[in-house]
């Protein structure tokens, strides 16, 4: 690693739950170790990622860290890339491509999670939506579906005929990462699919697919059933070709007021987990929604292993809503990132502390910002992985 991206600073993660225990050198600084009074962590299992160890509640020495949107155009080496292959959808539907642009932040950063690097979108063509990504204007839907024969042409996903990039992509991330990390794929929730195909693209007021809920809900259920289904076919196919947890974006899902949540996006949610933990038990499910501050319980009825928080809640608040058997990740403001290293280390001793110890993903609260300096997001992960309960 380049010399930019050394530090030298002291990391403090009491949190009013815990009591300093004993210290550790780090950087020739002595830094508090922290014992939570969370209970319920057992022995870890030693071939086991990190990641999973603390998803499960297993005793761990530290959060585990990875980063969203840590494979992208913030790094030098991304921007290269992309000189040479301009087009998102080849270089996010090219097998070379997905597993080198994948494995550039684990080359710098070791980062505790590395993240398939793919699009929620990506299944839409195997579905009968033809669209593109767009450099400077993002996801455009050709025939955006606003009708009952729209839906009636929407194809039920088969990814192992669609995507077959996907599955040969996981499986070399995992031989090339062994369990040195823990493996991460990733799927569009049925509401914010559903937003995408009906908008026509990114939305502001979301106006088009209201429209459809609130005037003709049996259209937009028929849409969103068979993203159910498709989806949750693509979660198995990503665990059976090496994907070792799954995060579920439901990014749109919060634009829904409550009881518009639980009759559009919850029930939905609920019959991917449940499909999904029949038939792999044990993979941990993590579901992400921007905004989520006001749906938080609401997130946790679906039965996922882990809730990853934006940063407008209040880490310890969070936790304290959802309870002690879910996980959470999150939730630095990634803004954060273009402060001083001082306020970066800072807020992610925050985060921890709020957190407590076991069953946290430390994480940024939304996707890396275009234009992050590479080296504060360096310093994040050496910080982050310094840190000893």
């Amino acid at each position: 690693m380049s010399s930019i991206y050394s530090f030298n600073s002291s990391i403090s993660s009491i949190s009013p739950l815990t009591s300093p225990r004993k210290s550790f050198n780090y950087n020739n600084k002595y830094i508090p170790i922290i014992h939570s009074s969370l209970q319920g962590t057992v022995a870890p299992s030693v071939a086991e990622p990190l990641l999973l160890n603390a998803v499960r509640g297993e005793d761990v020495e530290r959060p585990p860290v990875w980063l969203m949107r840590q494979a992208g155009r913030y790094m030098k080496s991304y921007q290269i890339l992309c000189e040479k292959h301009p087009s998102f959808r080849e270089r996010s539907e090219n097998v070379d491509l997905v597993v080198e642009i994948s494995l550039q932040p684990w080359k710098v950063f070791r980062p505790d999670g590395v993240i398939l690097f793919s699009d929620i979108l990506t299944p839409l063509s195997g579905m009968n939506i033809p669209f593109d990504i767009v450099k400077g204007k993002g996801p455009v839907i050709f025939n955006p579906l606003r009708t009952a024969e729209d839906v009636d042409q929407v194809r039920e996903f088969v990814p192992e005929e669609s995507v077959p990039y996907v599955g040969e992509a996981l499986t070399i991330l995992r031989k090339e990462v062994e369990n040195k990390a823990a493996v991460l794929g990733f799927v569009g929730a049925p509401f914010t699919l559903a937003s995408y195909v009906v908008e026509g693209g990114s939305s502001k007021h979301f106006s088009k697919i209201k429209r459809l809920a609130f005037s003709q809900p049996k259209i937009l259920h028929a849409l969103l059933q068979k993203f159910a289904t498709s989806m949750a076919k693509y979660i198995q196919y990503q665990a059976d070709n090496g994907a070792q947890a799954v995060q579920i974006f439901d990014s749109w899902a919060t634009e829904l007021s409550p009881v518009d949540f639980e009759e559009f996006s919850l029930p939905y949610l609920k019959q991917i987990v449940d499909t999904v933990k029949q038939s792999h038990p044990t993979l941990p499910l993590i579901l992400y929604a921007s905004g989520s501050g006001g749906l938080l319980e609401r997130l946790a009825l679906t039965g996922v292993d882990v809730v990853s928080l934006d940063w407008s809640v209040d880490m310890a608040e969070g936790r304290r809503r959802l309870g002690p058997d879910v996980a959470v990740q999150g939730n630095v403001d990634p803004g954060v990132l273009f402060g001083s290293k001082e306020f970066i280390t800072n807020r992610i001793n925050d985060v921890v502390k709020k957190a407590g110890r076991g069953k946290h993903i430390l994480n940024l609260g939304h996707g890396i910002v275009v234009g992050t300096p590479e080296e504060n997001v360096a310093h994040f992960f050496e910080v982050a992985k310094g840190i000893r309960y």
